[in-house]
């Protein structure tokens, strides 16, 4: 079998030396590059310091490959302890050479105060190209792919802070990105935050020069494989409907007895030059929210309480059964069951943007809070990563648009929502996006409620990855329509 390099960020913890030590006694290694900020001194020959940095930078990986001359790279992005296990390199060499990928990885343990979980990971798909994508710490790169990835989409860029992420766009858009699903190693857990809070790191303003560059690596793939779009939209159709009210403000609900009269409570207290009405779809509640509903509804002649026919619904259907009824507006705005305007003026302000310009859907932003109104990390998420000139581009990089969402109706009875209960609501971004022009307001006008219910609270990984996995589904679904795109012309 093929002997091997690899390289591994340098630490002063003692975890180093003992991750450092299975490296070393491996056969399976014959070189070992230690990313360094000055001042390493290599224990053994077959190490070799790379005064560089990080391996995320393009700098350090552009000084690592001109050193490589192994057949194959192993690549360790984080400063973290691992623990191989039995034959784990080997296992690793042989899937490359038996699937000819440009790149393998693994599942792997998380070690966390002695005790060992199953860290399963998803397959990557062609629509994979979050730059947040979990490939473990670990990672086995072809050279052949390196190079012959770098020769057809160029070098990467020396300043990048996106270094592993340029280099993998730029391998995968041509070869097999292979995952064993078996745990070949264990990782010792450092970052111990839950996962609803990492999912927010992309809008924190310290990453804000990180995240362009990430921006710049995205958009430039999309270019290499075909899947870029210019920004230039079509025109919103008049479809001739007629509509009862010019908004309706929709609130899909299931068991949400302790929410729901707080939710529809900021929709009635809505201030428009327009009218509009509530539109709620009670999805075979059994908590008591619909007999909530029913004394709401009594008291309100503008809120109309739906009870679908089906119950197979997710949260998607029942957004299909509000924008087909009768009742809808020419307008929809959303308003989850456990959430609330921040204001009276925020339906108002929404429709004024679709009043201003050819606009498929308008997306605002908002507060992340607590039940008693007390903001949170990260506080306010407005995505002001979305620009006109290419936030349906940089869309399929991040994981989510922002709220509250509001949609041309007409267009959504032509293109429903996905029946699902996560993801529904980036997927059909995506899809308007596509062809047309998405309306921006970046001031905070919608209040995101955390509490023990929520449907992305204390995520499970398992859950987690089942997520991702469906919004990697909907970024490839995506891509692909956009390739047909540009190769019709």
């Amino acid at each position: 079998m093929s002997t091997s390099a690899v390289a591994i960020p340098y630490s002063t913890n003692a975890y180093f030396e003992r991750s450092l030590r299975q490296l070393i006694l491996s056969s399976s290694i014959d070189r070992i590059f230690v990313f360094h900020d000055g001042g390493y001194l290599p224990p053994s020959s077959k190490c070799e310091g790379i005064d560089a940095g990080l391996p995320n930078s393009g700098r350090a990986l552009n000084t690592l490959l001109k050193k490589v001359k192994s057949k194959y790279l192993f690549l360790i992005t984080e400063p973290v302890e691992i623990a191989l296990g039995q034959f784990a390199l080997e296992r690793f060499l042989s899937a490359e050479e038996e699937t000819n990928a440009g790149i393998v990885y693994s599942d792997y343990y998380d070690v966390r105060n002695g005790e060992r979980d199953a860290h399963p990971v998803n397959d990557y798909q062609f629509g994979s190209i979050r730059d947040s994508f979990d490939f473990g710490p670990m990672m086995l790169f072809s050279l052949s792919a390196i190079r012959t990835a770098l020769k057809k989409y160029g070098s990467i860029p020396k300043a990048s802070n996106a270094g592993v992420y340029d280099l993998r766009l730029k391998i995968s858009a041509d070869h097999r990105i292979f995952h064993i699903r078996e745990y070949l190693y264990a990782k010792r857990v450092a970052d111990g935050r839950l996962t609803e809070e990492k999912q927010f790191d992309y809008v924190d303003a310290r990453f804000h020069e990180i995240q362009k560059e990430m921006e710049a690596v995205e958009t430039n793939h999309l270019k290499n494989i075909g899947a870029y779009l210019k920004p230039k939209f079509k025109p919103v159709p008049n479809a001739g409907e007629k509509f009862p009210v010019e908004a309706s403000i929709v609130i899909p609900v299931r068991n949400r007895m302790k929410t729901i009269a707080d939710a529809v409570g900021s929709a009635l207290t809505q201030q428009t030059n327009f009218s509009f009405n509530i539109i709620i779809v009670d999805n075979h509640s059994s908590d008591g929210t619909t007999e909530v509903l029913k004394a709401l509804t009594r008291k309100n002649s503008s809120v109309t309480h739906l009870i679908p026919e089906r119950a197979d619904l997710c949260i998607g259907g029942c957004w299909n059964e509000a924008v087909r009824s009768e009742y809808c507006g020419r307008y929809a705005v959303q308003l989850d069951s456990d959430d609330m305007y921040s204001d009276n003026t925020t339906l108002q302000k929404v429709v004024d943007v679709f009043r201003s310009g050819e606009y498929a859907m308008v997306i605002g932003s908002y507060k992340l809070v607590t039940m008693k109104g007390e903001e949170i990390p990260p506080g306010i998420v407005d995505h002001k990563e979305w620009t006109p000139k290419n936030g349906r581009n940089n869309a399929l990089r991040v994981n989510g648009f922002g709220a509250p969402r509001a949609f041309q109706t007409s267009l959504l009875r032509q293109i429903p929502f996905s029946n699902v209960s996560y993801g529904e609501d980036y997927q059909i971004a995506l899809r308007l996006s596509r062809e047309y022009q998405i309306g921006r307001i970046y001031e905070p006008m919608y209040l995101c409620r955390r509490w023990e219910g929520n449907t992305d609270a204390a995520l499970s990984l398992e859950q987690s990855n089942r997520n991702d996995a469906y919004k990697d589904m909907a970024r490839t679904i995506e891509i692909f329509a956009r390739q047909r795109i540009n190769k019709r012309g």
